[in-house]
């Protein structure tokens, strides 16, 4: 009797607990990766793979949703966390050089302070953040000043890949209707 109280009562507090437990809401900004080699980890499965995995990126895509992006959304001149939600974190699985410096493989966020002719991308070593709020430039790794390239089309979702460009990749990041990328070579 004691036993069949006992499992009745675990089932009920289980029960309770499920009850009250409720998956959150579809995030406004849907949370994507990019990887270099493009669909490594099908690529992998397949036994496709014709390139070693180099980087990818995870990222957060905001919609455009008829807003004016830049200089007001993302303001001009200010630290962005280069999407929405946690900050966009990229990793390299070698040492590389991005810029002027070197870059040791690793996991590291990204940021960006948009200008209307360039965007100044930051790498640094804090990880899992959310936004800018804590953002420290004593742990940048690299600043990397970029041109804007205007496009004719105009993107709704803020979106990342990565391009093979002779025996390098570019990392290009683009919303609305500008665009930027960033060039990475491996060692």
């Amino acid at each position: 009797m004691k036993r069949m109280m006992l499992v009745l009562s675990l089932t009920l507090i289980s029960m309770t607990i499920m009850a009250q437990s409720r998956f959150p809401a579809v995030d406004k900004s849907p949370m994507d990766m990019s990887y270099y080699p493009a669909n490594y980890p099908i690529l992998k499965i397949q036994d496709k793979a014709s390139e070693p995995l180099l980087a990818r990126v995870l990222y957060s895509r905001p919609q455009k949703n008829g807003r004016q992006v830049f200089g007001e959304l993302v303001e001009n001149g200010s630290i962005w966390r280069l999407g929405a939600n946690e900050a966009t974190e990229l990793e390299l699985f070698r040492d590389a050089r991005i810029g002027t410096h070197r870059v040791k493989k690793g996991r590291y966020t990204l940021y960006a302070i948009p200008t209307q002719n360039r965007w100044t991308l930051i790498i640094n070593k804090e990880n899992d953040v959310w936004g800018a709020f804590k953002y420290d430039p004593k742990k940048d790794v690299a600043r990397v000043d970029l041109p804007v390239v205007r496009n004719g089309d105009v993107l709704e979702s803020f979106s990342m890949y990565f391009e093979k460009v002779s025996n390098n990749i570019n990392l290009v990041i683009g919303w609305d209707d500008e665009s930027v990328r960033m060039p990475i070579s491996f060692f």
